[in-house]
């Protein structure tokens, strides 16, 4: 086990999965009604993470950015699948420091598609503290089709519809992977298709975690 001076990773809960599943919604509310502390990973890696990536990049003799274009119109979403796992690993170092800082009375709720079930399984107390939220296929294409920052990408690039696609395809693949990892390791993984609201999908996960939440 890694050093946990406050046992915070030992007795965290994990929501990891897939882009559009929801994570982010589904742990405001499972905060608010156990009063939980939420860590929000995607706020984390865009900010307080961003130094550490920036420096990191530039001890490898990188650009301080990528390059967009290369980022997301000439790699192939396998690359960038590849990539981004790899990355995940390395901001779970980071994600590790975070909470090692932080000393709840209540377990402490961290949600994001970096959290794999591989990675969370090497610190938890148990692979019963983590589920996994994937989209359904129906369910992704809604979310593209509904939600603006799922629909496009924010970058300016060459050819924004292949970009676009690449982001799709590499979500996807994520996403398959995310399952794999679970399934070899017992975690439960909850599919999201759309016939439960938030509030539902929350009960599920509040209903695998009970053990964790009296």
């Amino acid at each position: 086990m890694p050093w946990d001076p406050f046992r915070t990773l030992q007795q965290a809960l994990w929501i990891g999965g897939a882009q559009w599943a929801g994570k982010s919604t589904v742990a405001g509310i499972l905060a608010e009604r156990y009063g939980l502390t939420h860590y929000h990973y995607d706020y984390h890696d865009a900010r307080g993470h961003n130094d550490r990536r920036i420096v990191r990049r530039l001890r490898r003799g990188e650009p301080a950015d990528p390059d967009l274009e290369t980022a997301w119109v000439d790699t192939t979403p396998e690359e960038m699948a590849r990539q981004a796992l790899a990355e995940f690993a390395v901001r779970f170092e980071w994600v590790q420091d975070d909470l090692r800082a932080l000393a709840a009375p209540r377990p402490v709720l961290a949600e994001g598609w970096g959290l794999r079930p591989d990675l969370v399984a090497a610190v938890s107390g148990s692979t019963r503290r983590m589920v996994v939220l994937v989209p359904t296929e129906d369910f992704r294409r809604h979310q593209l089709d509904r939600l603006p920052r799922a629909g496009r990408l924010a970058h300016q690039v060459s050819d924004p519809e292949l970009a676009q696609c690449n982001r799709v395809q590499r979500d996807r693949l994520l996403a398959e992977d995310a399952v794999r990892g679970a399934r070899r390791l017992g975690i439960r993984v909850i599919e999201v298709d759309g016939s439960r609201d938030a509030e539902e999908v929350a009960g599920l996960v509040a209903e695998h975690f009970a053990p964790f939440l009296r």
